[in-house]
C-alpha cells in the first residue's frame, strides 16, 4: 500500500512543480512586459527641445499622441500607448508645459501628465507704450491670446473690473519678471497683475504718494513722461522734481513725449511747433496737470524716482548738446532758451530735422 501510495505522490508532486515552473514563467513574462512598458526608462531628451513638451488648452489624448511622436522625446510611443490606457490618462489630459526627465519613465511620465504637474515658466516685460506691444510679448511666453489682451485694454468693462480706465489700465503692468503656469489665459494675466499691483504699491510707497499729494496712477503718469525724457536712472529723480514743480506752481508740464503720444508717432526726434497744435487732452503744452493716463508703462525706476524725487529749484531742463544723454538744468525760462538754442544747433549740426 505504501509503495503505491509513493508511486502516486511522486508524479503529483512533479506535477504541481512543473505547473509553479509555469506559472513562474508566465509570471516573469507579463511581468518583464510591464516592466518595459511600465517601469523602463522611455524618455531620452538628448537635444531635443531640452525635454519641453506644449500641451494647448483643449487639447484631445489624439493631440497629446501627436506632440510626443513629433517631438522625439518618448523612445517607444506603443508602450506609452499601453501605459496611459492603462492609467486612466485619455480622459485626464491636462494642457500646460511640462519638463521632461532623461530616462524617466512612463509610469512616471503620465503620474506628471495626469495630475497637471507642470513647470512654470519665467515671464517678463519691459516698458511698452501701446498694448499690441504687450500682448506681443506676453503671448510669445505664455498661451494668453495676443488679441484678448488687446482688447481688453478698450474695454471699459474689463477696466473697471479691475479698478482702472481704458486710460489708466497701463498703469497696473508693473515691468519686471514674474512666475506663469504657460497655459494662463488673458484673464488669468490680468487677475495675476492685479495681484502684483497690489503687492508693489505697498503702504510705504502709497505713503509717498500722498506726502506728494498724488494717488498711484498719478504717479505712474509722472513716471511715464520721465521715463520717455531720460534713458539715464541715475538722473530720473532730478526730472522728476521739474515736473512736480511745474504742478505746484500751477504751470504746463510741457513734455514733449506726451506730444508724442498725442501725435502717435514715435520716431520724433525734434518737437516742432506745428507739433504742439495737435488737439489731444495728452498735449500738455495746451493742457495744465497730468494728461488722462499714463504714456507708457514706467519702470520701477522712474515710479520710485517720482516718489523719491530731488527737491531742487529748477523749473526747466534741456538735452546736453554733448549728446550723453544727460540734461542741462536751469530755473528761469531765459536761461532754458539759451541751453535750448545751443542744443538746436548742435541738431542742425548733424542735420536732425524731424
Amino acid at each position: 500500500m505504501r509503495k503505491m501510495l509513493k508511486r502516486t505522490v511522486k508524479p503529483l508532486i512533479f506535477i504541481l512543480l512543473a505547473f509553479m515552473l509555469l506559472a513562474l514563467a508566465v509570471g516573469g513574462f507579463f511581468g518583464y512586459r510591464i516592466y518595459s512598458r511600465m517601469l523602463k526608462p522611455n524618455v531620452a531628451i538628448g537635444n531635443e527641445s531640452k525635454g519641453v513638451i506644449y500641451i494647448p488648452t483643449g487639447a484631445t489624448y489624439t493631440d497629446v499622441l501627436e506632440i510626443f511622436s513629433e517631438s522625439g522625446l518618448v523612445v517607444d510611443m506603443e508602450s506609452f500607448k499601453w501605459t496611459s490606457s492603462r492609467m486612466g490618462y485619455p480622459y485626464s489630459i491636462r494642457s500646460g508645459r511640462y519638463q521632461l526627465k532623461e530616462n524617466q519613465t512612463n509610469r512616471e511620465l503620465i503620474a506628471v501628465l495626469r495630475a497637471g504637474l507642470q513647470t512654470p515658466v519665467r515671464v517678463t516685460f519691459t516698458g511698452f507704450r501701446v498694448p499690441s506691444q504687450l500682448a506681443g510679448r506676453i503671448s510669445k511666453q505664455i498661451e494668453a491670446d495676443s488679441v484678448a489682451i488687446v482688447e481688453a485694454f478698450s474695454s471699459k468693462d474689463i477696466t473697471a473690473k479691475y479698478g482702472f480706465t481704458p486710460e489708466t489700465f497701463i498703469a497696473m503692468f508693473i515691468p519686471n519678471t514674474y512666475e506663469f503656469f504657460w497655459n494662463t489665459d488673458a484673464e488669468g494675466f490680468f487677475d495675476r497683475m492685479k495681484r502684483e499691483y497690489e503687492i508693489f504699491w505697498s503702504d510705504e510707497r502709497d505713503r509717498k504718494a500722498g506726502k506728494i499729494g498724488l494717488n498711484r496712477v498719478g504717479v505712474s503718469t509722472i513716471a511715464s513722461i520721465v521715463e520717455e525724457e531720460t534713458i539715464k536712472a541715475d538722473e530720473r529723480p532730478k526730472i522728476a522734481g521739474v515736473f512736480i514743480n511745474r504742478l505746484n506752481r500751477g504751470t504746463p508740464l510741457q513734455a514733449c513725449p506726451t506730444v508724442k503720444f498725442a501725435l502717435g508717432d514715435f520716431t520724433i526726434k525734434r518737437v516742432l511747433t506745428k507739433h504742439l497744435s495737435v488737439d489731444s487732452p495728452y498735449n500738455t503744452y495746451k493742457h495744465r496737470g497730468l494728461p488722462p493716463g499714463p504714456i507708457n508703462a514706467p519702470s520701477i525706476s522712474s515710479i520710485n524716482a517720482v516718489l523719491n524725487y530731488e527737491k531742487h529749484g529748477y523749473y526747466y531742463f534741456s538735452a546736453n548738446p554733448d549728446f550723453s544723454g544727460y540734461h542741462i538744468f536751469s530755473r528761469t525760462l531765459s536761461e532754458h532758451n539759451r541751453n535750448a538754442r545751443v542744443y538746436q544747433g548742435k541738431l542742425n549740426k548733424e542735420r536732425i530735422y524731424r
